[in-house]
């Protein structure tokens, strides 16, 4: 009877499976609907509503935001200060390294060789072309105008070879150089007194340079000097000698009428440039297309870095030990350099620029010679590997290091001080950029310059200095990863 009673009442119950509320969700329903019947609930609930929607927006005046006007004020005032401080100390390194040219054109070395009448078989002529070139240069030297540095040379340094001093001109040791031939004068005479029609005044003297060097000194400061002392010297040697000539009685007229030239120019100047500086489509490979090369080495570190994260954020996957992951970015971003400098290397040779060219010796004139025949290229192609290499992992360091939003201030800082130690003479700048030599983009350039252009070569030097950044770049490179993981660990916990 009481089972019988029991599951009577289990079946009068609502069943579980039933969409109904249960009683207790009805009391609770209730409940609420009597809550919110009462006013001082409806107040409650509009105080807590007012709490959880957004602020209303202010004007700037307004009293409400006078904490943070104050701290943006501030900080606005610091970051243009610190901007301000960075633009006159950074950008002052590029304007100060042309600031002393003038006084400083005398550091462009130029050799006064005077072979006039020293060699044989010319010892008996009693010389007057190089007595008058080699007065002219020295009282350059005394005046107070800017003047290029003019050196008086004894031909016995030079082994009494004029061609010795085309190879010292080659081997840098003198940005150009006047050589006087040992038979300036005596051609001089033997064309007035034998009527000698062939007689060529440019034969009398040389100048000899190389363009290629730094065709920027040479454009605006040498070789208009040059060209200026050669106007000055014959204006005065013609004078002096058609004196003498229109003196000299025991000189027939008509010899005179046959070789006009022997009394005006009487005396000229071939000029050698033993490596000029062509075709113009080089100018970017040795000078502002570099700039892009450091460019491309510090973007391709926001480039790459997203990918390389993958390794330690776990997404179906256990993260990378730290260590390995620091293998993996140095190798990672060593072969993407590979491929880059390629892409950039490939440019010149789509363009044309010459590397196949046959070599020529160092005392003749010769355009775009090679240094390394059909191998030119791969040269080219690895000193600006290595050349990204210096360039990129500074910039990897400095990035992981400082983060944003410095690492613009960085590249400004990178691109000047390399640009201006780099693609002017530092010859011509204060002593202060001397530390310039061992900049990584000044050794590009020169060995760029010697490769596609056959200059006198300090591969070697140019290499062991970027190596020197290889190899420096590269230890310091897991401690920056190192301290940009503790950075980016404490972001998080702030967070």
């Amino acid at each position: 009877m009481a089972a019988a009673t029991n599951q009577a009442t289990d079946q009068s119950r609502p069943s579980r499976h039933d969409a109904s509320p249960s009683s207790d969700e009805t009391l609770g329903a209730n409940a609420t609907e009597d809550h919110r019947d009462r006013p001082d609930a409806q107040d409650s609930d509009e105080e807590k509503g007012s709490h959880s929607s957004p602020p209303q927006p202010v004007g700037f005046f307004d009293s409400a935001l006078s904490k943070v006007r104050l701290q943006v004020f501030g900080l606005w005032a610091r970051t243009t200060l610190i901007l301000s401080a960075f633009i006159l100390a950074v950008l002052s390194l590029y304007w100060a390294v042309l600031f002393n040219v003038e006084q400083n054109t005398s550091s462009l070395t130029v050799f006064v060789v005077d072979f006039d009448g020293k060699v044989d078989p010319f010892t008996a002529t009693t010389p007057l072309v190089g007595p008058m070139i080699t007065q002219t240069t020295e009282m350059m030297l005394a005046a107070p105008e800017p003047h290029l540095g003019y050196e008086t040379i004894q031909p016995s340094i030079f082994d009494n070879d004029p061609m010795a001093v085309r190879r010292a001109v080659y081997d840098w040791k003198a940005y150009a150089a006047i050589v006087v031939m040992p038979n300036a004068t005596a051609m001089l005479q033997q064309a007035v007194d034998q009527a000698n029609v062939t007689y060529d005044p440019l034969g009398a003297c040389q100048i000899v340079y190389v363009q290629a060097r730094d065709e920027t000194s040479y454009y605006n400061y040498i070789i208009p000097q040059l060209n200026a002392l050669e106007t000055q010297i014959t204006s005065k040697f013609g004078q002096m000698w058609t004196g003498m000539v229109l003196q000299n009685t025991t000189i027939p007229r008509e010899n005179l009428q046959r070789v006009p030239q022997a009394l005006s120019p009487a005396i000229g100047f071939s000029q050698f440039n033993l490596r000029p500086f062509a075709p113009s489509v080089a100018t970017p490979a040795v000078t502002i297309g570099l700039i892009y090369l450091i460019i491309l080495s510090f973007f391709s570190f926001s480039f790459y870095l997203p990918i390389h994260m993958k390794f330690l954020n776990p997404d179906g996957h256990p993260p990378m030990k730290f260590p390995s992951f620091i293998v993996w970015r140095w190798t990672a971003t060593l072969t993407a350099y590979f491929f880059l400098s390629l892409s950039y290397s490939l440019i010149s040779l789509a363009f044309q620029i010459p590397f196949a060219n046959h070599s020529a010796t160092v005392t003749e004139v010769a355009n775009n010679p090679e240094s390394y025949g059909k191998g030119t290229f791969m040269v080219y192609w690895m000193i600006n590997y290595v050349g990204m290499i210096s360039l990129g992992l500074a910039c990897e360091n400095v990035a992981m290091v400082i983060g944003q939003p410095w690492t613009a201030m960085w590249l400004i800082f990178w691109v000047i001080t390399n640009v201006s130690t780099s693609f002017y003479s530092l010859d011509l700048a204060p002593k202060f950029y001397y530390w310039g030599y061992a900049w990584p983009l000044h050794n590009i350039v020169e060995a760029s310059r010697s490769t596609l252009f056959q200059l006198h070569s300090r591969i070697g030097l140019n290499f062991g200095v970027l190596f020197v950044w290889c190899a420096v770049n590269t230890a310091l490179f897991p401690i920056c990863c190192y301290i940009m993981r503790w950075k980016t660990q404490r972001e998080q916990k702030k967070q």
